[in-house]
């Protein structure tokens, strides 16, 4: 059964840090690239961030460029972000995602998200 369980969520102040966790199960890990995306009230889900399979590849989106840093760890299958100067506009439900292609088919699994809310 394949799991992606996302942790680290909460209030944070602005200017504050946090730091997520996806802890991935059911899959080989190491071989899919992972995903850090965020949906806000009224608003679509949207890429923050991405790695490689290998974790040599990391893209961010240039909202949070140079404030968050994505990385994985694939002896304990996990992949995280760490969140820096936080804004309220960063609040938002944040889910990870694991996504692979093949010749044959594309696998893509999602986590349940957890809540960050950036507010005084």
């Amino acid at each position: 059964q394949v799991q992606l369980v996302e942790s680290g969520g909460g209030l944070v102040q602005p200017g504050g840090s946090l730091r997520l966790s996806c802890l991935a199960s059911g899959f080989t890990f190491s071989t899919y690239a992972m995903s850090w995306y965020r949906q806000a009230p009224g608003k679509e889900r949207e890429l923050v961030a991405s790695i490689g399979n290998l974790g040599i590849s990391r893209k961010y989106a240039d909202s949070v460029k140079g404030r968050f840093t994505i990385s994985r760890d694939n002896a304990k299958n996990t992949v995280s972000l760490q969140m820096s100067s936080l804004k309220p506009e960063d609040t938002a439900v944040y889910f990870c995602k694991g996504s692979r292609g093949t010749t044959i088919a594309n696998y893509e699994y999602w986590g349940q998200g957890t809540q960050v809310t950036v507010s005084s």
